[in-house]
């Protein structure tokens, strides 16, 4: 503390203390009064934005869980959206490549009549050769 008693300031920071604790000694009663109701009123006010976020953020969540339920059950199901795609598609062969066979409803009746033939044609694994 040796150094700092060697400033330039250090007496001028000193008396100008001493006048500030005298003068604090001699402040009427009517002005403590004023400054303690403004000192307790900064200090509410620094407690309160944070009171006023929690009061908030419960509503906030509340409405975030219910949008978020609310989009998870309207969502429309990514299996309907499936067939479209392959209906736009413009490669005529992309259906037919299907390891699923077609439906009956959506297929021709006349395609049922031979069976056995189709059973042979798995089996023996026949293709037409290209040109």
């Amino acid at each position: 503390m040796k150094s700092s008693d060697n400033r330039p300031g250090k007496p001028v920071e000193q008396r100008a203390r001493e006048l500030w604790h005298e003068a604090a000694q001699r402040i009427d009663p009517a002005t403590v009064e004023r400054l303690r109701a403004a000192r307790r009123q900064a200090l509410r006010s620094t407690q309160t934005p944070a009171h006023r976020t929690a009061r908030w953020l419960i509503p906030a969540g509340a409405f975030a869980v219910i949008a978020l339920a609310t989009m998870m059950v309207w969502q429309p199901p990514h299996q309907a959206a499936k067939p479209m795609q392959a209906i736009g598609s413009s490669d005529p062969g992309a259906e037919l490549d299907n390891e699923l066979p077609p439906d009956a409803d959506k297929t021709d009746p006349n395609l049922y009549q031979n069976l056995d033939f189709y059973g042979w044609l798995a089996a023996n694994n026949s293709r037409p050769a290209t040109r």
